[in-house]
C-alpha cells in the first residue's frame, strides 16, 4: 500500500493556529480534529496536533514561526563576556607581563654584548676563555 502524498507536508503557521483555535473553541478532541482537518491520516496519529497545541499554549502564535525540524546546531558554543573587573585584572596582568618581557630582552642583549666584549678582549690578549 503506497504512502499518502501528504506524509511530510509542511503546514503554514496560519493554518496551525486556525486548527488549534478551532479545536479549543469547539471543544474538539484530537481524534475529532484529525477527522475534520486531516481525513487522509488515521485518527490515532494525532501527535503533531498535540505538539502544535503545546507550542501554541507555551509560546503563542509566534511559536509557529520558528523552524523546529531537523537537528539543532552542535557547533562551538559562544563565549560569554567577562565581567568588567575580571577584564581589567587581565589587562593589568598582560601589561605587567609585557614590561617583564621587555626587561628580560634588554638583559639578554646586555649579556650578549658583555660576552662579545670579553671574547674580543681575550682574543687581543691571546688567552683562552676559562
Amino acid at each position: 500500500m503506497p504512502r499518502s502524498k501528504n506524509f511530510n507536508t509542511k503546514y503554514s503557521p496560519e493554518f496551525k493556529v486556525s486548527v488549534i483555535i478551532d479545536m479549543r473553541e469547539h471543544g474538539l478532541s484530537y481524534k475529532a480534529t484529525m477527522r475534520k482537518y486531516f481525513p487522509q491520516f488515521p485518527p490515532k496519529n494525532y501527535k503533531f496536533i498535540k505538539q502544535w497545541e503545546r507550542i501554541y499554549l507555551t509560546e503563542g502564535a509566534a511559536g509557529f514561526m520558528e523552524e523546529r525540524r531537523g537537528r539543532g546546531s552542535k557547533g562551538r558554543p559562544r563565549k560569554k563576556p567577562l565581567p568588567p573587573e575580571a577584564e581589567s585584572d587581565l589587562l593589568d596582568e598582560v601589561q605587567q607581563l609585557r614590561e617583564r618581557n621587555e626587561y628580560l630582552e634588554a638583559e639578554l642583549e646586555y649579556l650578549k654584548k658583555l660576552d662579545a666584549l670579553v671574547r674580543a678582549e681575550e682574543q687581543r690578549n691571546g688567552r683562552k676563555p676559562k
